[in-house]
């Protein structure tokens, strides 16, 4: 395993932007309201050609009732146990608090580097307040400022000290599944019944996820990076700005998968929101599988899955070549074969055809069957080819391109999925003269 920074501290520290300005990409949602981070939150860092992984927590509140500070507390000491190097986060402006002590006494134990990191040192004056934390009792300790930089440099060079090896970074022939849907469809409990590990809160509230990450996932021979995303909502629901985020989020997860996974709320049915975030893949030129979660809690009667199957692609029509599974999360039903299917599909997706091929076996059927006659205007069509792109596009060559209709590109769309499997890929086609 690569190296690892975790980022930990008590709520409202600055962890996040110290997370942005580590990964320089805004990815951590930064709100002043208290406990937006609430997973642990993946990013890629690079400081003098050494690469490394971030990961920014929810912040660390001890002897809480609230359900989400202790799972917050949950996700920190899982982060603490992956990280090779852990910045400890503190406000000079709020001093040591006795929170922070919770956190150095939770820190001492864990046997792994611990830089100690002041934010919000931006004057002479702050400096001098900053050696107060060496009261934790530990070694080093730097004064940051987060928001503008300053002082960044010296942590880093600090922190890449105790690196062991080199991180590996995204691999590009990997393929990257996004987990997308509405909030509460089971999309972090897909994940954690896949991994085997708690890596995401699981709580029965709607929108407990609002950032996404990335997880290798190498098991049953496998091997893929998981993006799990925040629900998208109804915009008539995004009151807040954290949701707001939470679904430009998923969109850009959504923009970064090869395939994506549409998890569907068997009780629910597919949804005109379900509807939009497949017209968002299909729109994006993304793999896409559909599963069904809560099976396990559905009536059954011999033909229910048909009933149901029928209705999702009459649904996505006309867009019907799309595998779906039936699954249950909780129950593991199913679940390893449907992300057979997910690979499947990403393998239909970098599909080539050699143009011999396709003009051996494709012109014959369409000089047969040319587009109907527009105008008086015969339209014929000499030649094809795949075009080079990163999904499945075909360019017809033919004499009048502008005649040529919805329903014919239709017609010509599933002949070449009826002879090559694309299912699960959108199938881009145009006509183009000579």
């Amino acid at each position: 395993m690569g190296n690892i920074v975790a980022i930990v501290g008590r709520p409202n520290v600055g962890k996040s932007t110290l997370f942005n300005r580590l990964t320089e990409e805004r990815k951590a949602i930064v709100d002043p309201t208290s406990g937006v981070t609430r997973d642990r939150h993946y990013g890629f860092g690079n400081w003098n050609g050494k690469n490394f992984s971030v990961i920014d927590t929810g912040g660390y509140v001890n002897n809480s009732d609230d359900i989400f500070e202790e799972e917050i507390k949950k996700q920190v000491e899982l982060a603490i146990d992956e990280a090779s190097v852990i910045i400890f986060m503190t406000d000079v402006v709020e001093g040591l608090t006795p929170m922070d002590e919770d956190i150095a006494a939770l820190l001492r134990k864990c046997k792994k580097t611990v830089v100690i990191c002041v934010n919000k040192v931006d004057n002479s004056m702050r400096q001098n307040d900053a050696f107060d934390f060496y009261s934790m009792g530990f070694d080093k300790i730097f004064a940051v400022s987060a928001t503008n930089g300053s002082g960044t440099g010296d942590l880093l060079d600090e922190v890449v000290k105790h690196f062991t090896s080199e991180e590996e970074m995204l691999e590009e022939d990997i393929p990257k599944v996004a987990i997308v849907g509405r909030p509460n469809v089971g999309k972090s409990t897909l994940i954690n019944t896949l991994t085997g590990e708690e890596r995401h809160i699981v709580t029965p509230i709607a929108g407990t996820t609002r950032d996404s990450n990335y997880t290798r996932y190498k098991s049953f021979g496998f091997d893929f990076y998981l993006i799990d995303t925040a629900g998208i909502r109804k915009k008539n629901k995004v009151t807040e700005n954290i949701e707001f985020y939470s679904v430009m989020r998923s969109v850009r997860a959504i923009e970064q998968a090869d395939v994506c996974v549409v998890l569907l709320d068997a009780q629910h049915g597919m949804e005109s929101q379900d509807l939009n975030i497949f017209s968002l893949v299909q729109r994006n030129n993304k793999g896409v599988v559909v599963m069904v979660n809560k099976w396990d809690l559905v009536e059954k009667e011999t033909n229910t899955h048909l009933a149901f199957e029928k209705d999702i692609k009459e649904r996505t029509a006309p867009f019907t070549d799309i595998p779906i599974y039936f699954i249950s999360a909780l129950q593991k039903q199913r679940i390893l074969k449907a992300f057979q299917g997910v690979v499947d599909v990403y393998y239909n997706k970098t599909r080539r055809i050699k143009t011999s091929e396709l003009n051996d076996n494709l012109l014959p059927l369409f000089q047969k069957n040319p587009p109907p006659v527009y105008k008086g205007k015969e339209i014929s069509i000499k030649y094809i080819t795949q075009l080079p792109s990163k999904y499945p596009a075909f360019v017809f060559f033919c004499n009048l391109p502008q005649y040529v209709k919805e329903p014919y590109k239709r017609f010509v769309e599933n002949k070449i999925r009826a002879m090559y499997d694309f299912n699960g890929v959108p199938v881009n086609i145009f006509f183009r003269k000579k």
